[in-house]
């Protein structure tokens, strides 16, 4: 971590309960342009070279808990002050009362633009007067910065829409910009009305990504939609767009459709969600939530297989739960495969305190929702056991900076758990980055950077 980043944990006002043992500070906002991709596998992103692997010291992989499943739930591994902090994105109108962007899934990447590093921020935000992304919201903001510490500005769109709210790079509200040939926004990611709900309609959990080119937008909408899954935006600018959709989006969301979701959701109207973007050398994929993946075809337009998605070889837990965020990440010649998943506290039978990531159960109550990982030399597996790689970090990404730090986005989940407490609450939702640690080619593990990794 740079002198510079140090600084950056300064800020307003403390937006993190300590509780137990941990906080965070935020600071202050700022930029836009082009770009490519900041290589994870550069000189950069590695150790110094002129030091040989053997004689290199890297933190120790903690002991697996004796059952696959468990929870590591130690303070090291929760975003704290020393090793976090809220990055200070620009506030809309509707942020100035809070002081700091609401935000769920945090994203946030680095790209190299003209030699200079450019850092993106989104994630699924709200619409003023609801205290959720649902049963509507008004589509995708996206900010830019030139250090990870900021200043972050809203994307440039009022060139765009001069009219429009400025760093909204999409939404249903644009419909009408949909011309001959041009679609921006699909029928079925409208906004609708029902007599239970009212409006309904958003987008969650984006993604930006700048692939041979081109800036990608991956999305999904949520169940309040009218067909629930993920799709693609296709910049035909910079990274403030403008956006059009994907051709392979046109009359459903990418994959199968299947019974999935609330009750409310209409039979065949829910598909895969929380999609996601890995690209390496000329090739992309679509990680889908669980276990699903599939090639975009060349021109980016749609996924090779549009039934039947390929899975991923894990070794789930027994029972398997269901997991979120699934995201891949190269590092270290190695490809991790990140999940949101959360750990339910229960009691065992001598009446102690059991934390894993369970099924739900009467009896198990969610604590904490956490991110993790798995490890495999191929995209596709075998992927190694998981571990815990972040407490309360779930519906991430990873991402290495312009000086080859490691990073991971945290959002703090105020639907249940831990931060839905009246006492916390507060200071979840937010846009967090907390630094990771590896432990080596040996050691093969990411994890929060603990302040005792012996």
């Amino acid at each position: 971590m740079t002198s510079a980043e140090k600084r950056s944990h300064v800020g307003r006002r403390s937006l993190l309960a300590a509780g137990a043992g941990m906080g965070v500070t935020a600071a202050l906002p700022a930029a836009s342009a082009q770009a490519a991709p900041a290589k994870a596998e550069s000189a950069k992103a590695e150790p110094a070279k002129a030091v040989s692997a053997s004689a290199r010291r890297y933190p120790s992989n903690w002991p697996d808990p004796s059952s696959y499943g468990v929870a590591d739930t130690r303070l090291d591994l929760w975003p704290r002050d020393d090793n976090s902090f809220v990055l200070p994105l620009e506030l809309r109108p509707r942020d100035e009362e809070r002081g700091v962007v609401w935000i769920r899934d945090t994203y946030v990447n680095c790209f190299v633009v003209d030699g200079r590093p450019l850092y993106v921020a989104t994630g699924t935000t709200r619409v003023p007067g609801l205290a959720v992304a649902a049963p509507w919201n008004d589509g995708i903001f996206v900010w830019t910065a030139p250090s990870l510490k900021g200043p972050w500005r809203l994307a440039d769109t009022t060139g765009i829409r001069p009219d429009a709210e400025k760093g909204k790079v999409w939404s249903p509200e644009f419909v009408d910009e949909n011309r001959s040939g041009r679609t921006v926004v699909a029928p079925w990611q409208e906004y609708w009305y029902d007599t239970k709900y009212g409006k309904r309609g958003h987008a969650w959990a984006p993604e930006v990504h700048y692939f041979r080119g081109k800036w990608y937008i991956v999305a999904c909408t949520g169940d309040y939609a009218q067909k629930v899954g993920s799709f693609l935006l296709v910049s035909e600018g910079g990274v403030e767009g403008p956006y059009r959709l994907a051709e392979g989006n046109l009359e459903k969301p990418f994959g199968d459709s299947f019974i999935g979701g609330p009750s409310f959701i209409e039979p065949g109207a829910y598909h895969h969600i929380d999609g996601g973007l890995f690209s390496e050398g000329d090739d992309a994929w679509l990680v889908l939530h669980n276990n699903l993946y599939a090639k975009f075809t060349d021109d980016m337009e749609d996924i090779v297989t549009p039934t039947g998605l390929p899975t991923f070889q894990q070794q789930p837990y027994s029972p398997e739960p269901y997991l979120e965020g699934a995201y891949v990440f190269k590092y270290g010649g190695k490809y991790y495969l990140v999940h949101a998943a959360w750990d339910r506290t229960s009691v065992n039978s001598d009446g102690t305190t059991r934390q894993a990531y369970d099924t739900a159960a009467t009896g198990r109550v969610q604590y904490q929702y956490d991110a993790i990982v798995a490890v495999s030399d191929t995209f596709e597996g075998p992927y190694s056991q998981r571990w815990t790689a972040g407490v309360g970090a779930g519906h991430n990404n990873f991402f290495v900076d312009h000086s080859g730090g490691l990073w991971a986005t945290f959002f703090l989940n105020p639907a249940a758990g831990y931060y839905s407490d009246s006492a916390r609450v507060d200071g979840a939702a937010v846009p967090g980055v907390v630094r990771l640690e590896w432990t080596g080619p040996k050691g093969k593990r990411l994890y929060v950077e603990r302040r005792n990794s012996a």
